[in-house]
Order: C-alpha cells, then structure tokens, then sequence
C-alpha cells in the first residue's frame, strides 16, 4: 500500500549531489587539474539512480503498481531501491547464474527476484513478459528518454561547482545511457563544445564498433571483464550524439581498466568496478597526452572531469582474481 512517505517519495530526488573532488595523484599523471565526481557515493553504489530513479518516479505518477528489471547489476539495485522508496512492488529478472551476494542485495531493498534462462537475453525476454500486465512497468537499464534526463543532472552539479566548463569530460560506456544523459545535460547548460572522452574495455566495445561501421552494431559475445559494461549493442541515441557533440571513442583493453582500479584504491583509497577503471584509464594509460599530441584535444585544457561512475560488482577479493586473470597477480 501507498503511504504518505511513497507520496511525497514521487516529488523528492532519490539521487544525491555527488562530490566534485580534485585529485592531486591524478592531475600529477597528466599535468593538468583532475576533477573526478564521485558517483561510487550514491546511496546505491553507482550514477544509475539518477536516471532509474527520475524514470521510477515519473511512471509512479501515471499510475504504475508494479515495477520489473532484468538487471542484476547497478541497475537493479537502482530500480529496487527506487521501488522501495515509492512503496511499489519490484520483481528483477536475474539469469540462473546469478550470485548470491547479488540476490541478497536485490531482496534487501525489497525486491522480489526471479531467476530464469542462462543469459541476460533471455531474462529480459521474461521481464518484457512480465511488463504486459496490467500496471507493471519495466525499467529498462540505460536506454530511454527519462533514463537520460535523470542522468542529466550529473552536469547541472558540474556547471554548479565549476562555473566554467571543462577541457574534457571522461566517461565509460557500456549501454550508452550515461553518454547520452551528459550530452544532452551539457547541450542543457550551453556546454555543448566540451569533448567527450568516451571510455570502453576491449570486448564490451559495442559504440566503438558502432562508430566504426556507422550503424548499429550487436557484438557476437560480452568477452571483457568489465560486465558492467557488457551491452551486446549500444542505445540508438549515444550514436545519434556523434553528429552534435565532439565524443571520442576510445577503446582499452581489460588489463589497463584493471591496473586502474589497482592504482586508483592505492592513490584514492576507492575500490571500483572494471567499467570505472575504463574511465580512470584514460588518465593512467597517457590517452589523454595522445588526443593532444594529435590535435584533437587542446593543449593546454582548463581542466578535465573524470566521471566515477562506481559499481556495486567488485570487492578485495574479487580484484585479486581479475589480477590473476590478466596476469597481474
């Protein structure tokens, strides 16, 4: 049942205003000021609760009973918590394989979790299946219009802290939402000429192959660790910005995304997920020294934001294995 709380829940912001922090380890590495906005903070580990919670409250206030999300990832545990805090039932839609430890956080918000077919593709299909009944609603996790104008307000907290804009703006790719929300919140702010750094590990790089072959592309097989970023094909929309926002495509492979986070927890003491670590790469990998050998990047930026985007997917241990993995061990 609705309460009070899940009413005044429909007006209240679920997401909170994120630190913009400079770094002194990273701006040391590229010479220039380092910002990084600390998404890892977030009340569900990750940006996601921006947009899904913004998409959550809208379709709450067209009457919707019932929310479904086949993510297991940052996403689910962003419509779950929404769900909760609106005092809407959520069913999230996992594959059989699914950890433990991820169940439990999905029923510790309250969710219920549903666990059908081997891979994501085939749990989304049960959550669209779910989605016909009457008055359920489901999330998709980055690509719809209120997914990006949620994650929109990442940039308004940027213009508010900084004032003038950044010489570049470095974030990971995986679906695309979160490319398409800060394009479409810097063209909000008049900050529309800000390069993109658009970040991506080596078989999770669904909007690089897009770019290359100037359509959509669906990637045979998610084959990187960084699962987070483990869209098969990229949203329509993150395509379409190429055309009204200076975004370079750059792709890094799972070892620098890993040494990344390595050396990110030892600089800024923060553990984060490989998808986070494609990010804080192009700042460790001399990316950034590249694009401006190149031209393509000017020479002498003001400064640049490194997006922590976070994720809920990674502890000690779990670091220790992909570093064995890659060889790092």
């Amino acid at each position: 049942m609705e309460g009070p709380l899940a009413e005044a829940a429909k007006g209240e912001r679920f997401h909170i205003i994120t630190p913009l922090l400079e770094s002194w380890a990273l701006s040391q590495v590229v010479g220039m000021p380092v910002f990084l906005k600390y998404e890892n903070v977030q009340p569900t580990g990750s940006f996601k609760i921006r947009g899904i919670g913004h998409f959550c409250q809208e379709v709450a206030k067209k009457g919707c009973r019932h929310l479904v999300c086949s993510s297991g990832g940052n996403a689910g545990i962003a419509a779950a918590y929404a769900a909760r805090k609106l005092g809407i039932p959520a069913t999230i839609v996992l594959p059989e394989g699914t950890s433990l430890q991820v169940v439990r956080r999905l029923q510790g918000e309250g969710a219920e979790v549903q666990l059908t077919g081997k891979v994501w593709d085939e749990a989304n299909l049960r959550a669209q299946e779910l989605a016909k009944k009457d008055g359920w609603v489901n999330i998709h996790p980055f690509d719809h219009p209120l997914i990006w104008e949620g994650h929109g307000s990442l940039v308004q907290e940027l213009k508010a802290a900084l004032g003038t804009p950044p010489g570049a703006l470095v974030l990971a790719v995986g679906g695309g939402g979160l490319l398409a929300g800060v394009s479409a919140g810097l063209a909000e702010v008049g900050w529309q000429h800000v390069p993109i750094i658009a970040m991506e590990t080596q078989g999770a790089h669904c909007f690089n192959a897009a770019i290359k072959a100037g359509r959509l592309v669906t990637l045979p097989d998610i084959t990187s660790v960084a699962k987070s970023l483990g869209a098969k094909t990229v949203a329509a929309r993150a395509l379409a910005c190429m055309k009204d926002f200076k975004i370079f495509s750059e792709v890094v492979e799972d070892a620098e995304a890993v040494s990344a986070m390595q050396r990110f927890l030892d600089e800024e003491r923060m553990l984060v997920e490989p998808a986070c670590g494609a990010a804080l790469a192009a700042i460790y990998s001399g990316l950034l020294g590249r694009l401006q050998a190149e031209g393509r990047l000017s020479p002498s930026p003001a400064s640049v934001v490194v997006i922590v985007c976070g994720g809920n997917n990674i502890d000690s241990g779990e670091l220790q294995d992909l570093k064995a993995r890659l060889g790092q061990g």
